[in-house]
């Protein structure tokens, strides 16, 4: 009876070892891929920007507007496709200010897949209506609507889960995109609304 108890336990010796060497080779494997064809980070920069209704009130605070930004991204990998599985975004006012938009009116496409060398535009829509904010932001807003050379500065913040994949090995990751854009605005028709339009180019900032 011994001899049989100690005949399984090194059957299982044997299977802990098979399964602990399987998964230190796919490790490996997947290490030496990441060294050799490790893809390089999403290029992302602002294709366009359109503000339009944009007024101010300080009493109480508040804003609204509409907002339309085209997102450029750039696959620049030559080896590895992206699927973009998801895409969101927030928008504030520049340097880390309020948030004004918790998450965009629309996104089109938000799933597509990136093949290698390509580019791709995301149309990202905000919308608010009365959104209220700290008096003091609203001060500062209204100050830059009024300036001299008016122009509203903002961060569009856009978070995406995407797949790296190369045959049978997939990568998720969910890099954040940052973009500051600044609009020059001027009055927009006989209404109280602000708005003004850029085809920046700017690069925004992409960090894993």
């Amino acid at each position: 009876m011994s001899r049989s108890g100690g005949g399984g336990g090194g059957q299982q010796r044997t299977c802990c070892s098979s399964c602990c060497a399987f998964i230190f080779t796919t490790g490996f494997m997947i290490l030496i891929y990441w060294a050799i064809f490790q893809p390089h980070q999403i290029r992302a920069t602002v294709d366009s920007a359109a503000l339009s209704n944009l007024t101010v009130s300080t009493s109480p605070s508040a804003v609204s507007y509409r907002l339309a930004v085209g997102l450029s991204l750039y696959n620049p990998s030559k080896r590895v496709n992206i699927y973009y599985d998801a895409v969101d975004a927030e928008l504030r006012l520049r340097d880390g200010g309020a948030v004004i938009g918790t998450g965009p009116a629309s996104a089109s496409p938000t799933e597509f897949l990136q093949k290698r060398k390509t580019g791709e535009v995301v149309r990202i829509e905000f919308e608010g209506n009365g959104v209220g904010v700290p008096g003091d932001v609203a001060g500062e807003l209204e100050k830059e609507v009024k300036g001299e050379a008016p122009a509203v500065r903002l961060e569009v913040d856009v978070f995406v889960r995407v797949r790296y994949v190369f045959a049978a090995v997939k990568i998720r990751q969910k890099p954040r995109i940052r973009c500051s854009i600044s609009v020059p605005v001027k009055k927009e028709g006989r209404g109280n609304g602000v708005g003004g339009v850029i085809s920046s180019g700017d690069r925004c900032s992409v960090k894993y």
